[in-house]
């Protein structure tokens, strides 16, 4: 499969205040983002995001580990754990989504755009610093907001899962507790040649 990108960051440095809207294109504040998206845009041949001609795949807003940490929940919690309903309240939405609200605003600004965008769920691996609970919720309030801004969704969790609801182990990046590893690669990229790739 041809492709041009690759990282341009960590997936916490993607979920607010990263990027701003530009009539057809946008700009992202971290000089090192900025240089390797414009570099991408210049194997392409395009001035900016809106003359795409191929599939934006991104993660964008997904680093469902970082939204999870444990310390920023500790405030909603009852004893062991959180009241019968927080994690599918509307609180709890409205709190992830102000969260990755600037992931929200690109997957936005891409489709008025008319780019074809799909976001890739992250592994499912959450590390000690966050609440495995949070992690599952959050995913899924991201999950359906970028799926309600017309993006396409690579859900691997069926693909990737065991009967513990995580990551198999044998998908896992070794002395790493967030990232999958070149076997969970190769489960991405067939899931995206199913979307027609």
């Amino acid at each position: 499969m041809p492709f041009l990108g690759g990282p341009i960051g960590a997936g916490r440095e993607f979920t607010d205040r990263f990027f701003t809207a530009r009539d057809a294109d946008v700009e992202f504040h971290r000089p090192e983002a900025e240089k390797h998206y414009r570099g991408f845009l210049g194997e392409l041949g395009v001035a900016g995001l809106g003359e795409l001609g191929v599939p934006l795949v991104t993660t964008f807003g997904f680093a469902a580990h970082f939204v999870a940490t444990k310390e920023n929940w500790h405030l909603y919690r009852t004893g062991d754990g959180f009241p019968p309903g927080f994690l599918g309240s509307a609180l709890f939405d409205a709190i992830v989504l102000a969260t990755v609200r600037d992931a929200l605003a690109f997957y936005r600004h891409a489709r008025d755009l008319g780019v074809r965008v799909i976001a890739v769920l992250p592994p499912q691996r959450v590390p000690g610093q966050s609440d495995a609970a949070v992690f599952l919720a959050a995913q899924e309030t991201v999950r359906l907001a970028v799926e309600g801004l017309g993006v396409e969704v690579a859900d691997l969790r069926g693909r990737i899962t065991g009967t513990s609801g995580f990551q198999r182990p044998e998908l896992c990046e070794a002395d790493d507790e967030i990232h999958g590893n070149l076997a969970w690669g190769r489960i991405v990229l067939a899931e995206l040649l199913d979307l027609g790739l």
